[in-house]
């Protein structure tokens, strides 16, 4: 068997068991960002200023290059797919931020180089709140957000 793929196949098992683990609520998913290094700050954050002065970048700028791909209303707030597609050149970073969730800051994914900077994932939303896809290219960062209404909450409401 190629080293490289039993590599591969080790790191994705353990990706998987970690997001099991985190979906199946054993695991909170602040523990896991604290353990990539994380300051916890950036878990308190509740406004996207925080957040900036929390990760040590100064503000954004809105940016039309990204484009929020999320639902206009989610029926459930316990599972809204949320995703960002960026068309910045040298993009590295997209984060996925709910503005009204207790912690702003939902999901984050480090782009490598040569490959298509889009992402998509699901997150939690108790309420209504406007959804950010923050992203770092060519060492600054950009924003574009959209407002996505939830008719059932999914934060225990």
């Amino acid at each position: 068997m190629n080293q490289n793929r039993r590599n591969v196949l080790k790191a994705s098992s353990s990706l998987t068991v970690l997001g099991l683990a985190v979906a199946a609520g054993l695991i909170n998913p602040k523990e896991v960002f604290a353990a990539a290094g994380y300051p916890d700050k950036v878990f308190g954050a509740k406004s996207l200023d925080d957040l900036m002065k929390a990760l040590g970048g100064s503000m954004p700028t809105e940016s039309a290059d990204i484009t929020v791909i999320a639902p206009d209303i989610a029926e459930n707030g316990a599972v809204v797919p949320v995703g960002a597609d960026s068309k910045l050149k040298k993009t590295s970073e997209i984060s996925l931020l709910v503005a009204n969730n207790p912690s702003m800051l939902s999901a984050q994914f480090m782009i490598p180089a040569g490959t298509d900077a889009k992402v998509n994932t699901r997150v939690k939303m108790g309420r209504s709140s406007d959804v950010y896809a923050l992203v770092k290219a060519d060492g600054k960062y950009y924003f574009a957000k959209k407002e996505v209404k939830v008719t059932l909450g999914g934060c225990g409401g």
